[in-house]
């Protein structure tokens, strides 16, 4: 059978409708916009903070969807959306230039990519010894907790808007449950913008900003409104793209970022085979591959890095429909929403206070899932090990430790600190050496934890202590029934 030949399936409610199976095209459009709805309110929120142009971001997230199923031969569910793993390392990045961060996405895409490779050659078991279950799960916390005073500084910028937003997701995850309770973050920016619209509180300055309506910015500052920058933008039209410009001081900002890809889409795999019942694990190595492509074609585009998403596991667990048909509904109904700058300029002027009160409850979900890996993989803190590793990362993630090493500026002038660098100073390492190696915070606690961690149990090994092996997940073998699984 074709990659695109799904078996038709007349499933009842409840039913459970395969990888291979489709419903009805009608029914199975349903469901992929389901999958839309679900991730759109995570998907737009990255380039809203890191200041991409939204469109973009969602023309290259359909675009590597649709990659990602063609790698996958359609055997992997999935949406690829933004990754909040890029933004503390994206807004440090973009006070040198977009195009600086943009090569940082491309590098990490690229490196994502080549550890597919390899994963598709080696398998997975050295993933899980570079990176146990506590190392994984401070680094993804840290993520989460490092973003902190960027949620701060949107709250505080409109309080009303927030504290509305913030008390709409609150009130709506506390009552409601399946597919309405996971869409309480888009319901809350949807009234959010609502109230927004009223009190003429919307974003204008971030579309004026952009110059994305060159006719909007030739209007008088008293005619430069909500509804003019709305009408004069276009029903049709490509995204704004922007291209990479070659900046080797952000890259070590943006290390770790391939270290989270990797835990997210092997997690991710290993959630969509618990699920449909069926062994993935062979398909690991190309979600790689195809989330680092993907990623490298957003930078090269000025997009925002992708991952697999959470998010629409959650439309899979609420519908029990797992076929791939929907996600390429959910790609090409993305994909013709970014062709619409009209729908692009009124995602543009969300406003800060929205995004305030969204991200106090999003950033603190993202630290808390580190924290949920821990729990899943039943880590020890009784040890000193999981407990030196756990703890030391996270507050050097949050206290924004950061080291600069190469360029020193003093009084506007650009000098070397050490004679070594001087050394290469006119070498082909000079971008190295004038601008400096950056490492921000999130890079050097990722790189602490792993050394923490490693460094511990090299010498215990040494004293002749050894540590409790970090639980496994269960692997699902060939056509045993998830449930079963469960039952364990």
């Amino acid at each position: 059978m074709g990659m695109f030949s799904w078996k038709f399936k007349d499933a009842k409610p409840g039913d459970v409708v395969a990888p291979d199976e489709r419903l009805g095209w009608l029914r199975t459009t349903g469901i992929g916009l389901q999958h839309i709805v679900a991730m759109f309110g995570a998907t737009f929120l990255v380039p809203l903070i890191t200041g991409f142009p939204p469109t973009t971001t969602l023309f290259f997230s359909a675009i590597s969807t649709m990659i990602f199923l063609l790698i996958t031969r359609n055997k992997v569910p999935s949406y690829l959306g933004s990754s909040f793993a890029f933004i503390s390392p994206v807004i440090a990045a973009s006070s040198n230039s977009m195009g600086a961060a943009l090569f940082g996405i491309v590098c990490t895409g690229v490196l994502l990519a080549i550890v597919g490779l390899i994963v598709m050659w080696a398998g997975t078991n050295w993933i899980n010894k570079l990176m146990p279950p506590v190392a994984t799960g401070v680094i993804v916390a840290l993520i989460g907790f490092n973003l902190a005073p960027v949620a701060y500084s949107n709250f505080m910028a409109q309080p009303l808007l927030a504290v509305i937003t913030f008390l709409v997701i609150v009130l709506i995850q506390a009552l409601s449950k399946g597919i309405l309770g996971r869409l309480a973050i888009l319901i809350g920016v949807v009234v959010g913008y609502v109230v927004a619209t009223f009190t003429g509180e919307l974003n204008v300055g971030a579309v004026l900003w952009s110059e994305s309506i060159p006719a909007l910015n030739a209007l008088p500052a008293a005619e430069q409104t909500a509804s003019a920058a709305i009408g004069l933008a276009g029903w049709v039209g490509l995204p704004t793209f922007h291209t990479p410009i070659v900046d080797f001081s952000v890259l070590l900002m943006f290390l770790p970022v391939v270290l989270v890809l990797m835990a997210e889409n092997i997690g991710h795999v290993k959630s969509v085979a618990t699920m449909t019942g069926r062994n993935l694990d062979k398909q690991m190595g190309k979600a790689l591959l195809a989330d680092g492509i993907g990623t490298t074609l957003a930078g090269m585009g000025g997009g925002s890095g992708t991952t697999t998403y959470a998010e629409n596991i959650g439309v899979m667990a609420a519908t029990k429909v797992y076929s791939t048909a929907a996600y390429w509904i959910a790609g090409l109904g993305a994909l013709l929403l970014a062709l619409c700058p009209k729908f692009g300029v009124i995602i543009q002027m969300i406003p800060s206070g929205v995004l305030g009160g969204v991200c106090i409850i999003l950033y603190g979900m993202i630290g808390m899932l580190g924290v949920r890996i821990w729990v899943e993989n039943k880590v020890d803190f009784s040890n000193n090990v999981n407990m030196v590793t756990g703890a030391v990362p996270l507050v050097m993630a949050i206290a924004g430790f950061a080291i600069t090493i190469g360029g020193l500026q003093i009084d506007g002038e650009v000098v070397t600190e050490l004679p070594i660098l001087a050394f290469f100073a006119d070498s082909m390492f000079s971008p190295l050496i004038h601008t400096g190696i950056i490492i921000g915070p999130i890079a050097l606690a990722s790189v602490m934890a792993l050394i923490l961690y490693h460094g511990m149990c090299a010498l215990n090994r040494l004293r002749g202590i050894e540590l409790p092996k970090p639980v496994q997940h269960k692997k699902v073998k060939e056509g045993q029934d998830a449930t079963a699984l469960e039952e364990e």
